[in-house]
């Protein structure tokens, strides 16, 4: 008797925690929800999280704040949804180098991508383009190879920071092509991008979104984008293994999270939504403006290619030597 009073008494309370989680998540969101961005506002991070958080708002009819919270090459903000409650109120909405560049960079992080985040969507990849300064005497890939084995070490590129996408595109380059130019880091891509239309760097490999109009307006000259396949954002150019490079393949992504720890069932009603929003014919046109490209997944399907992604980047932050500032 003692013993089925016990399995009664266990069946009982599985039931009512399983009865709790479900109203927890048919309630979901019951109050207003967070989305963090790790970059100062006016970024691709930044318009797409308000994007995404409009359309929450009319679906849920609950407010959706967007808390800038810029510094630490995003450890700053990043570490700040890692420590939050697990509820599906906090989330991230960030770029490659917060979850698969800076593992490889910092040999200590306060949040490890793959046990403190609970994967929402991917929510678009982007080629970035690797663009010159007009006055540079380098009208192709091959011209520009050339140049900068004929004098090494005089060549200059810029990026928003060590550890930053385009600063390890450009180690990635110059490893591939036996190249040697010289790195000047910005805090930030604005000033960056700005210098080499300045014609005071040689060259940045930058994201499309603020690279495009230089490049439309004659101010800066693009020499090729650094996926494997054309843009479509600028399908008349050629991709850097088109132009030279065999096995060039250096793309960002984006992407939603939730503190790990977040309920199973809250992760699935966010992607989903997230998903139909990002669907829609006007989020696809505005990311289409930014050189983005929709690329919404699963919550596992996303974990995987994180991990994919970690690896890959620990292996070109090794070989290009890249240290941590």
């Amino acid at each position: 008797m003692i013993r089925t009073i016990a399995a009664f008494l266990m069946l009982a309370a599985g039931a009512v925690g399983s009865g709790s989680a479900l109203a927890q998540t048919e309630q979901y969101p019951r109050k207003p929800i967070r989305i963090v961005v790790p970059y100062a506002p006016g970024g691709p991070a930044d318009i797409l999280s308000r994007l995404i958080g409009l359309r929450l708002n009319e679906t849920w009819k609950q407010p959706v704040i967007v808390d800038n919270r810029p510094g630490g090459n995003t450890i700053i903000g990043a570490e700040l949804v890692a420590r939050a409650q697990p509820d599906g109120y906090t989330l991230l909405v960030t770029y490659v180098g917060t979850l698969a560049i800076n593992p490889g960079l910092y040999p200590k992080l306060p949040y490890d991508t793959l046990r403190d985040f609970a994967p929402v969507t991917m929510i678009a990849t982007l080629p970035l383009i690797l663009v010159v300064t007009p006055s540079l005497p380098a009208a192709s890939v091959k011209e520009l190879i050339a140049l900068a084995r004929t004098q090494p070490g005089k060549l200059t590129y810029s990026s928003g920071g060590v550890g930053q996408g385009s600063h390890l595109a450009a180690e990635l380059f110059q490893t591939m092509t036996a190249t040697k130019m010289t790195h000047v880091p910005y805090k930030g891509n604005a000033p960056a991008v700005a210098d080499v239309v300045g014609g005071h760097i040689s060259m940045i490999f930058d994201g499309m979104s603020s690279s495009l109009p230089h490049v439309r307006s004659g101010r800066l000259r693009a020499l090729g984008v650094t996926t494997a396949k054309r843009s479509a954002s600028i399908p008349e150019l050629n991709t850097i293994e088109e132009a030279g490079v065999p096995g060039f393949d250096v793309g960002s992504w984006v992407g939603l999270l939730a503190t790990a720890g977040t309920p199973k069932p809250i992760v699935a009603k966010l992607n989903q939504e997230v998903v139909r929003i990002l669907e829609l014919p006007e989020s696809r046109e505005r990311l289409f403006a930014m050189g983005h490209e929709l690329q919404a997944n699963s919550p596992e399907q996303f974990q995987t290619y994180i991990k994919s992604e970690i690896a890959k980047w620990a292996k070109v932050v090794k070989e290009s030597g890249a240290k941590a500032e």
